[in-house]
This record gives structure tokens, sequence and C-alpha cells, in this order.
């Protein structure tokens, strides 16, 4: 184990996998050029040449129908895109063929086929580099769908998502690329269907996705101090979703809150808000609360973009709304302003 980034750890299981299954190609727009998407493709041309790393056009669907061509002919293709928004453009792909074509063969055809999404925010951005979509990727049959939190995760989920045999939305917050944690060395596969608690705790469960996980971890800390035990529960795969540890969390504490990356309306945090009440009604203590994008296109100035982007504080005060607690005083804490560690592009 060492510590390494976030962006560190993607890098190193794309060299890993690309060195141990030569199927494996690294593919997008920009994904040799100096930025080299956030330092997540270093090195991989250098090392594997133009023909398994390369720059594409920006054409979102053609490109992303080559991919599918590439994985039923025995390929491994990681096609990365810088925005998730821009998959949109290749929904005609994602829905109608790439997801379908393993079923309509009778499973005879694999398609393993990675597509990688960055989300998040940067410096005011606006509605149209905003969104995260992962609800709507979820909500079609035939695709997995991950959304990574820690850098042990995001190696661990890549390897498992390039070595898994349907294709795969991999979801990446822009913002996590400057975390670091332990990470093994090794090229050692996380499972994709299995989620994870990153903090334990007694009074309340908070389900979390991406970004909002390390929000969600704040708000335990700072509750914590105040006598306020608060489990974290990071799905890490959200189609199929195994919903084990989040059922026996809320069995346990009786309340429970969703964090999610995204809008609440119609979103993933109606999925789980809706299991829970299925199969925990009688435990429940309180109604499931939903936090998440305001509904309504994202704004571009700073003011305006904190108001539609819920953090730690928005946690904290459901929590305590939950529990009928008094409002702590966060004057003396410090939050996270992770704009200013931001290195673009975008």
């Amino acid at each position: 184990m060492r510590r390494i980034t976030f962006q560190e750890a993607l890098n190193e299981a794309l060299m890993q996998e690309m060195e141990r299954d030569s199927n494996v190609f690294v593919y997008g727009l920009d994904v040799t050029d100096h930025k080299r998407i956030f330092g997540s493709t270093k090195g991989l041309v250098e090392r594997f040449g133009s023909e398994r790393c390369f720059i594409t056009p920006l054409s979102e669907d053609a490109m992303t129908g080559m991919g599918l061509g590439a994985a039923v002919n025995g390929l491994r293709p990681v096609h990365i895109h810088q925005r998730v928004d821009f998959l949109v453009l290749a929904m005609n792909q994602l829905l109608n063929m790439v997801s379908n074509y393993r079923y309509l063969s009778g499973g005879k055809v694999k398609v393993p086929m990675v597509i990688r999404a960055v989300v998040g925010r940067g410096w005011g951005q606006s509605a149209q580099h905003s969104k995260s979509l992962h609800s709507i990727f979820a909500h079609i049959p035939g695709l997995k769908v991950v959304l990574p939190t820690t850098p042990r995760d995001a190696k661990g989920l890549l390897i498992s998502s390039i070595r898994d045999d349907n294709p795969v939305i991999f979801i990446e917050h822009r913002w996590l690329y400057f975390t670091s944690g332990e990470v093994p060395r090794e090229p050692k596969p996380t499972p994709l269907e299995q989620g994870n608690i990153l903090n334990t705790g007694e009074d309340i469960t908070v389900v979390a996705t991406s970004w909002m996980n390390v929000e969600a971890l704040k708000a335990a800390e700072v509750l914590e101090k105040h006598g306020v035990s608060v489990e974290v529960v990071d799905p890490r795969t959200i189609a199929p979703l195994n919903d084990d540890l989040i059922i026996r969390s809320v069995k346990k504490t009786g309340h429970c809150i969703v964090a999610d990356n995204d809008w609440v309306h119609c979103g993933f945090s109606g999925e789980i808000a809706a299991r829970v009440a299925e199969k925990c009604f009688n435990e429940l203590k309180s109604p499931v609360k939903r936090i998440g994008f305001a509904h309504a296109p994202c704004p571009t100035t700073r003011p305006l973009e904190n108001k539609f982007y819920p953090n730690a504080i928005d946690i904290i005060r459901a929590v305590e709304e939950k529990l009928k607690l008094e409002p702590i005083d966060l004057s003396n804490e410090e939050f996270y302003s992770w704009e200013n560690r931001f290195r673009g592009p975008f």
C-alpha cells in the first residue's frame, strides 16, 4: 500500500490492464494531449503506441459505435469523454445498440466496453457542462453504472469494469482527481456489485454517491464532535444495484438521508428512497430525506452555483432536522473549497 491520488489510481489501472491484456485500448478526445485527461492517461501512448491510445474526432455517436464494433470483435475498448453531458450525443448507440447487443444475441456476443465520463463543478461551467446523468444510464437495462469515490475504488473498480464482459459507464467527479488514499500496487479488482461503508455509525444512515460521499464524511466528522454517530454508505455501483448494505444500515439506525450527486426529481435518490421504504418500513423512525441538485439548470455565477450544489452543511442541517437537534454553530468549521485545486480543462 502507498498513498496516491485518484487520477494516479486511474492511470495505474489503465497501465496495468493494457500490459496484462493486449486487447485493451484507450481512445477519446484529447487522451494524448498535454493534460492527458487530468493525468489519467499519462504515459499510455508512449508505452503502448498510437494504435492502442489515440485521439478521436469530436463525434460521440460515431466513436461510441466504433467502440461497440471493437468490443463485439474481441477487443476491450475504454472510451473517454471529458464531460458526461456529451454522452447525450451517443444515446442512440447506448440505448438502442450497446445496451441491447448481448441480450439480442442470446448472450452469445460479449460487449466488454468501458465508457469513462467526467462530471462535477469547476470555474462556473453553467448548464452545458454540469450534469451527472447517472440515473438515466442506470435506467437502461444492459448498462452497468459505476461511481467510484476513493482512489482505491477508482483503481479497483476500473480494473473490474475493463475485465467485465458487459458495457460499463464509469463516472468520475473531477474534484475527486485531487484526493489521495491508500491503493495497492498490484492490479486488485474491486467487485462491481458491492457497496462500501465509509464511516460506521449508529444514529443515522447517509447513502451518498460520488463527491457527495466526501461531503457526507465531512458532515459525519462535524456531527461526531456533537455526539451524533453517522453511518455513510457508498453504493459504488448503482446498476445493477446491490442494496444489502443500505438496508442493513437503515434497519440499524432507523433514519436515512440520500445525498446524490444529481438532480433529486426522478433521480437515483428516488430509487434508494423507494427501496428503503419497501424493505425497512417497520424500522423507519422518519421518512427518507433526499438531497441533491436544485431542480434547475446549473447557473454560472458562484453564489448561485453554491445554492445549486448541496454540501456538508446541507447534510448536517438535514440530520439535525431528522433527529430533532438544535442547530450546531458551524462558524468555526472549515469546509471544502476544492475549486482552488482544480486545474482544467473546463
